[in-house]
């Protein structure tokens, strides 16, 4: 079993992420695909996700691809959680996350009181409605004047793909979306063209290609089903798949078959410095459940919140040393907190990519704050990993 430094490790998958400066494009699809998919919890996320990858990116890209070229869907993916995907992961998703989401939805139902006949006629009314505009959930409450919980109705329309999440009300900023009917933006759409012990096949291959070197306790998580259809579909992959050792570390990691030369003429030139300032729930730091690879064991609760959420963080040749926020009232602040000491060279490559970053977020020159102290986010209420260093100190 071949062994490899994580040196090694965290230069291939930075560059698997488009985190290098020669692996960045300006093909959006092509990003998403490569990454399995945008985080899209966050409202704006997804345009700084891009915008970390690429050589040079517009916000209307990502808008041109979701909601005129119709290429991309924001769609409820692994562990319920909401993705933007390339229009052929769309059925893969779907299919390899539909069992777990069926009785969830109807006890969901149930629980928001709305029988399974309410849903069938309510979400019938809808859908003609949105037949003939996009519309935003108060707006569609306001036209149906119901008793009923539309709110949760959209949703699970939504995670059935009978509607699809479209554009903002307003600004890329704003959390108030309108919706569409799902067939209206892929008509030619076949959701049910694999199974899902196909689906999710599919996609371990695809997540080991993006995230491997990884853990068969990765992919469980981040999947989030059960050991045994990943064994399952492991044991499928065989002949695609290699196991390595990752030196000073335990366990056997699974990679795909064509990275290990990859692996093996990885340039480690300690001059390549690769500076990154990753937005919370960046791919990359929330595709694993192992994170020992890229984060201290001292460090985690300044970067994990406790239900999982990563933070914005600042990344050093793959590992993180430090928490970025930003603040745009009264005026345009970029705080930053290092975790250690480092050197003038290196502060000064990161206020570069703050002040880039600061000024795509508000289109303004922005001012830097340096932080000392932060509360662990484990010590924060909820969404405290939002604004991590709201109390900056």
């Amino acid at each position: 079993m071949d062994s490899f430094s994580l040196e090694q490790i965290n230069r291939l998958i930075l560059k698997k992420h488009h985190l290098t400066k020669d692996s960045k494009s300006d093909n959006v699809l092509q990003i998403i695909d490569d990454l399995c998919g945008l985080h899209a919890t966050g409202t704006f996320e997804p345009y700084i996700q891009l915008f970390i990858r690429t050589k040079k990116f517009e916000k209307q890209d990502l808008d041109k691809e979701l909601y005129a070229k119709k290429s991309l869907g924001r769609i409820r993916g692994m562990r319920k959680t909401l993705f933007i995907q390339t229009k052929e992961m769309i059925p893969i998703v779907y299919n390899a996350n539909r069992y777990l989401t069926e009785s969830i939805e109807n006890k969901y139902l149930n629980y928001r009181n709305v029988s399974i006949a309410e849903y069938e006629k309510l979400s019938k009314e809808i859908i003609n409605l949105l037949n003939q505009n996009e519309m935003s959930t108060s707006q569609i409450k306001k036209i149906l004047n119901s008793q009923k919980d539309i709110s949760a109705i959209i949703s699970v329309m939504c995670d059935r793909m009978q509607l699809i999440r479209a554009k903002p009300l307003k600004s890329w900023k704003d959390r108030r979306i309108l919706y569409a009917p799902f067939k209206k933006y892929f008509p030619d759409l076949n959701l049910k063209i694999y199974n899902e012990e196909q689906a999710i096949e599919l996609l371990i291959h695809k997540y080991i290609k993006t995230y491997g070197p990884c853990t068969e306790n990765d992919i469980v998580w981040w999947l989030g089903i059960s050991k045994g259809k990943v064994k399952k579909a492991l044991h499928n992959l065989t002949d695609k798949i290699e196991k390595i050792k990752i030196t000073d570390f335990t366990d056997e990691y699974l990679l795909n078959s064509v990275d290990v030369n990859k692996l093996k003429d990885i340039d480690l030139d300690n001059n390549k410095k690769c500076i990154n300032l990753l937005p919370m729930l960046d791919p990359y730091l929330m595709g694993y459940k192992e994170r020992e690879r890229y984060l201290k064991i001292e460090d985690y609760n300044y970067v994990f919140d406790r239900t999982g959420n990563a933070t914005s963080t600042i990344l050093h040749n793959g590992r993180i040393i430090g928490i970025w926020d930003i603040v745009e009232k009264p005026y345009p602040i970029i705080k930053l907190l290092l975790f250690n000491f480092i050197n003038k060279a290196l502060q000064d490559d990161i206020q570069i990519e703050a002040e880039r970053i600061g000024r795509f977020i508000t289109d303004k020159g922005i001012q830097i704050k340096e932080c000392k102290k932060m509360l662990p986010l484990t010590k924060r209420a909820a969404g405290g990993f939002m604004t991590p260093l709201k109390d900056c100190q």
